[in-house]
């Protein structure tokens, strides 16, 4: 469907990525337990096409709001990624995260970490930008959606102090 399709934007569903994948020996760390890097890597992948399915526009990671790491993924379990658009501004997407274990040799599932990321827009000079507004049809996407603005509010005062703090760091070479 077309974003003419919906006047008042696109539903959550449409933007909605699941990526599955396999854990190896090689993906986790001493505990035998998935590198939390890795994590962030199938995370951010899956975002990204997310918001690609939503603007139609290229986009670029700006942020990784929140990663909470809830329960380890082990070499002999998968890992199942959920993205969708949560919320969206004029240029920026919010995107949530779900990631659920399974436990292969027992089909158990589990909720094994949630994020939230922002992606902005990179587009020509001059040229005018325009993110679709996201609405939720789901009793979880509703649940997600509704707190996008506290989230928003939150996440551009966090960037605001951010830019204090990185003014006082040193640039100089450390090795001079």
């Amino acid at each position: 469907m077309t974003y003419q399709e919906y006047p008042t934007g696109k539903a959550c569903r449409l933007s909605r990525v699941y990526q599955t994948h396999n854990i190896f020996p090689s993906d986790c760390n001493m505990h035998g337990s998935l590198f939390g890097g890795r994590l962030l890597e199938y995370i951010d992948n899956a975002a990204s096409i997310s918001v690609s399915r939503h603007a139609r526009l290229l986009c670029v990671t700006a942020s990784i709001d929140a990663v909470n790491f809830i329960a380890p993924l082990y070499h002999t379990n998968s890992a199942c990624v959920e993205t969708f658009i949560s919320g969206t501004g004029k240029t920026s997407l919010e995107v949530f995260c779900k990631v659920l274990g399974e436990k292969l040799e027992t089909g158990e599932r589990y909720l094994a970490a949630t994020a939230f990321l922002t992606f902005v827009v990179v587009g020509e000079a001059g040229k005018e930008l325009f993110v679709p507004p996201v609405y939720p049809e789901s009793d979880e996407e509703r649940l997600v959606c509704e707190g996008y603005e506290e989230r928003r509010k939150a996440r551009l005062a966090k960037r605001e102090a951010e830019k204090a703090f990185q003014k006082q760091l040193s640039i100089d070479l450390p090795w001079s």
